[in-house]
């Protein structure tokens, strides 16, 4: 079964424009999908990335109208100036990492539905009750909110250092186990074809 690395953070609105297209493609391919929440901002620091309150204004300009772009066409809503962005994204990454190791939940959906939360319904991702409640819809036990934080830290910390090692320097990133990569929502297609030989 061939792998697919996701490399993401739970605030990238990229990564959120993906919906569950990934699944789908995983799906199709037979292809297993790690799910590798990072955080996004010291990738940046560590990759020569710059965090977008740091760009120049017309490219700050520019990414609001390409996200709106890309949410229409998408078909998701979104928020381009969301209440709770940014936040610490330790908190839902590291549940996501637990849920990884459980069973009984769908992993897209709990992904999805976290950025949704950022992203569409103002709620602040960094809270453990909007955690618990993500883990609940995607059919996990929102306990899992609670439990392996020292691991999901651990873990969290090795994606960064896998991330780079990697070539990876943004989000969404996917990376196969022959190592192609493929930067952005826009080049799922291509990491299907990819697939697809």
């Amino acid at each position: 079964m061939a792998t697919i690395d996701f490399y993401f953070s739970t605030l990238s609105p990229y990564a959120y424009l993906a919906g569950t297209r990934l699944e789908q493609v995983a799906a199709r391919q037979n292809a297993q999908i790690n799910y590798k929440p990072m955080d996004i901002m010291a990738l940046f620091g560590r990759t020569g990335g710059t965090p977008p309150k740091e760009r120049h204004v017309s490219r700050q300009e520019y990414r609001l109208i390409e996200l709106e772009r890309q949410a229409k066409n998408n078909g998701l809503a979104i928020n381009l100036k969301p209440a709770h962005w940014p936040t610490n994204a330790a908190p839902s990454s590291y549940a996501i990492i637990a849920a990884q190791s459980a069973d009984g939940g769908d992993m897209g959906a709990l992904v999805h539905g976290l950025m949704r939360a950022v992203w569409a319904e103002e709620r602040d991702i960094a809270q453990d009750d909007v955690i618990k409640s993500c883990l609940q819809s995607a059919g996990f036990d929102p306990a899992l909110a609670d439990s392996g934080l020292l691991a999901g830290a651990e873990r969290y910390a090795q994606n960064l250092e896998d991330a780079v090692k990697a070539g990876v320097f943004g989000a969404p990133f996917y990376v196969t186990e022959d190592g192609a990569r493929f930067w952005g929502q826009d080049r799922i297609e291509d990491l299907e074809r990819h697939l697809a030989g």
